[in-house]
């Protein structure tokens, strides 16, 4: 992308060069050079510079194709553990809500009074009476 763009400046430029003097074409040709020796020079640099961080200070990195992974390791981690812990937390109140039913049929099963004595409504009346003693 880069070198698409300096190409069609440098085309931009050179169609801008028929009028100027000799001189002038001359003094641009070695400031051409110069910077494509720079270009050379900053390319031959670069791999150095991307041990040495912002301060001067070395560091150890890993690979490009190892750095990407573990960029995207750290990226769904988090995705991967919420996940996870909704899903557990669902197990865990499917556990305790079947765990309440239970104990609930137990208790109705074990009771004294059969099941059908819940849904009289003079039983809702004789509860209430209780109550208020």
């Amino acid at each position: 992308m880069q070198d698409t763009v300096a190409r069609a400046i440098v085309a931009r430029l050179d169609d801008g060069t028929q009028t100027l003097s000799h001189d002038i074409t001359e003094r641009l040709k070695v400031a051409r050079m110069r910077a494509v020796a720079q270009r050379k020079l900053a390319a031959a640099v670069a791999p150095a510079a991307a041990v040495l961080g912002s301060a001067g200070q070395a560091s150890l990195q890993m690979g490009e194709g190892l750095r990407g992974l573990w960029m995207q390791l750290g990226a769904w981690l988090p995705l991967l553990a919420l996940v996870t812990g909704l899903v557990a937390i669902g197990a865990v109140q499917d556990d305790w809500s079947a765990q309440e039913i239970a104990e609930v049929d137990t208790e109705l099963l074990t009771d004294n009074l059969p099941p059908s004595a819940y849904t009289d409504p003079g039983f809702a009346q004789f509860l209430r009476n209780n109550q208020e003693k």
